[in-house]
C-alpha cells in the first residue's frame, strides 16, 4: 500500500485496470527492471552529505578561479604598461647613445662616421644592434671586418658614448688600449682625460702612455726575498 501511495494509486484502481501487455512480456520487464537496480550497486545513505561537501569544495574552487584570473589580467595590464615604458626608454636612450657614439667615433679617428642599426627596428626589447663604422677613407662597414686596431677604437667610443649617457662614478678598464696603435693611443688618453673630469678611473695596462695619464702607478713587483710586493707611485 505504501508503494501504491507513493505513486498515487489505489488498490482498486490497480485491480480493475486493463491491461493489454501479455504476461510473458511484463515478467520479461520485471526482470529488466530488477537487472537494473542490481546494476545500480549499494544505496550510499552518506551521498546527500557528501554531495554537499563536493559542492562546497567546487564553489571555494571556483571562486579561486576567478580571484586568479582576475589577478592575471591585473598582471597582464602592469605587463603591458611597463613593456610600453620600456619601449619608451629604450628608444630614446638608443637615440642618444647613436648621438654620442657617432661624435666621440669621429674625435677618436679624426674624422668618417659610424652608427648604430637596429636589426630588428619594429620590436626593440628583442632586437639585435649591428655596429657600422667608416674609418677616414673608407666605405661603411660592419665592426666585424674592420682590423683590429679600428674595432678596438669603435669599440672604446661605443663604451663611452653609453657611458655618456649613462655616467658612472668608476670604471675598471683592463687592457682596453692593447690593440691600439701610438696615434690612436694618445687620442684615446685625451678621451679618458675628458671624462676624468666627473668619473674615476682603474686602468690595467703594460702602456707607457696610458700609465703617464694616471694620477697614482700600482705595480706588481717580485723583491729578493721572492715574494710578490705591491708599489704604488703617486704622480701628482
Amino acid at each position: 500500500l505504501r508503494i501504491l501511495q507513493e505513486r498515487e494509486l489505489s488498490l482498486e484502481s490497480v485491480l480493475t485496470r486493463d491491461v493489454q501487455v501479455k504476461e510473458s512480456t511484463l515478467k520479461r520487464n520485471m526482470a529488466d527492471l530488477r537487472n537494473q537496480i542490481r546494476e545500480l550497486g549499494l544505496v550510499n545513505p552518506g551521498a546527500t552529505q557528501e554531495y554537499e561537501r563536493v559542492l562546497e569544495r567546487c564553489s571555494f574552487l571556483q571562486a579561486q578561479l576567478e580571484d586568479l584570473n582576475e589577478a592575471r589580467a591585473s598582471l597582464q595590464d602592469v605587463i603591458r604598461e611597463m613593456d610600453k615604458l620600456c619601449r619608451t626608454k629604450l628608444w630614446d636612450v638608443f637615440k642618444r647613445v647613436q648621438v654620442e657614439f657617432q661624435k666621440i667615433f669621429s674625435q677618436l679617428f679624426l674624422g668618417g662616421s659610424a652608427e648604430l642599426v637596429l636589426t630588428d627596428p619594429d620590436s626593440i626589447l628583442t632586437t639585435g644592434i649591428d655596429v657600422m663604422a667608416r674609418p677616414p677613407g673608407k666605405k661603411l662597414q660592419n665592426l666585424l671586418v674592420l682590423s683590429g686596431g679600428e674595432r678596438a677604437l669603435t669599440a672604446i667610443a661605443l663604451l663611452f658614448a653609453i657611458r655618456r649617457v649613462k655616467p658612472t662614478p668608476f670604471w675598471v678598464l683592463d687592457e682596453i688600449d692593447a690593440a691600439l696603435d701610438e696615434s690612436n693611443l694618445q687620442r684615446f688618453v685625451d678621451l679618458m682625460r675628458e671624462f676624468a673630469m666627473d668619473t674615476q678611473f682603474l686602468v690595467v695596462t703594460h702602456r707607457p702612455q696610458t700609465m703617464e695619464a694616471a694620477q697614482t702607478l700600482y705595480g706588481v713587483t717580485m723583491g729578493e726575498e721572492g715574494f710578490s710586493q705591491i708599489i704604488s707611485v703617486a704622480l701628482t
